[in-house]
């Protein structure tokens, strides 16, 4: 695989999720990749499907949200000479253009109802019915599916088909965003002054060690593409020339911490953090059922981080006879405030 389009990072959430993606790539299980946009949910889906068996084969990257609606089955199904006005000729679908590989649906959760359908019966008894065919065909095709919407709200809805999003929510892995990947930020600068200086025959500019600390506590709220359009933007006004915070777009002259203040404030007589994080992640289980995942994004952390620090603090959900209730069991540690 191309190294350039390899995911960039020595942050523990992205080595995490890394290693999910390896093990689930042996595998022909259907994949579901949710994150923010511009997290790199597209590379996350290339890097499995090139450590699959399926490399050889064609992996088929569709945009859910691109297709005409009056056209999207015929787009994903094919169809045969005559099935429409204007089918002069068949066309072979994306899907059976990626028989024998992987298929990638981005942005799922614009597929229009009817294909939503079409496509929970493909994923069920793996056949391709293009229109106008009296029979399907068999195709042997491996799905990942990637989004930056929230599935289960969708479902709730009812703008998503439940059936579907359970057949699609086999192996659900989920990118973090770029302001938790501690460490990341100056690897990803160091890698991507280097890349788009030789993509654009330029000298690649040199960046203050105070500007990397800025960016380091930049929110990033486009993540690694944003990263990456500013950097594009220095190579090219900047080539050969030291970047400082004051070189940066206007924009980009305020603190970058002014988009993460919040309003806690740490009372007279102090506060013991590690029963406010217990105290937080409690509250979090306790609104989403327990729902680990959309814990997680209520707490602004990456399922596996959430799930390292219910583990640190020995936190564990119980559902009882009266409804879903959390028990948390707190270590020693945790329990003890020290004076």
């Amino acid at each position: 695989m191309d190294a350039s389009r390899e995911l960039i990072g020595d942050s523990p959430e992205l080595q995490a999720l890394l290693r999910q993606a390896n093990l689930v790539a042996r595998t022909d299980a259907t994949v579901l990749i949710q994150g923010e946009s511009g997290t790199g949910k597209e590379r996350l889906a290339r890097r499995i499907h090139a450590h699959s068996r399926r490399n050889a084969a064609p992996l088929i990257t569709v945009n859910c949200a691109a297709l005409p609606a009056d056209l999207i089955e015929s787009e994903l199904f094919g169809h045969r000479r005559g099935a429409f006005t204007g089918a002069h000729e068949a066309q072979q679908g994306l899907i059976r253009q990626a028989d024998g590989g992987t298929l990638l649906l981005d942005e799922i959760a614009e597929l229009p109802p009817g294909a939503q359908a079409k496509l929970l019966r493909f994923l069920e008894s793996g056949e391709c019915q293009p229109l106008g065919a009296a029979r399907p065909e068999k195709v042997d095709v491996r799905v990942i599916a990637a989004t930056h919407q929230d599935l289960n709200q969708h479902v709730a809805a009812r703008r998503f088909r439940a059936d579907l999003f359970y057949r699609l929510f086999v192996v659900p892995l989920e990118m973090p965003p770029l302001r938790q990947r501690q460490g990341d930020v100056r690897r990803l600068v160091e890698h991507f002054r280097k890349e788009l200086a030789s993509a654009h025959g330029l000298e690649p500019p040199h960046f203050s060690l105070e500007l990397v600390r800025w960016l380091e506590r930049w929110p990033w709220p486009g993540n690694v593409r944003e990263l990456k359009n500013l950097v594009e933007r220095c190579v090219i006004f900047m080539s050969a020339q030291t970047v400082r915070p004051q070189d940066l777009p206007d924009a980009w002259l305020q603190s970058p911490r002014d988009e993460r203040q919040g309003s806690w404030v740490i009372p007279p007589d102090g506060l013991c953090l590690e029963r406010l994080e217990i105290d937080l992640i409690r509250q979090a289980l306790e609104r989403t059922g327990g729902n680990r995942s959309r814990a997680a994004r209520l707490l602004g952390l990456t399922r596996n981080t959430l799930l390292y620090r219910i583990k640190k603090s020995a936190i564990s959900w119980d559902h009882t006879d009266h409804g879903e209730r959390q028990n948390v069991v707190e270590s020693r540690q945790a329990s003890e405030h020290k004076e």
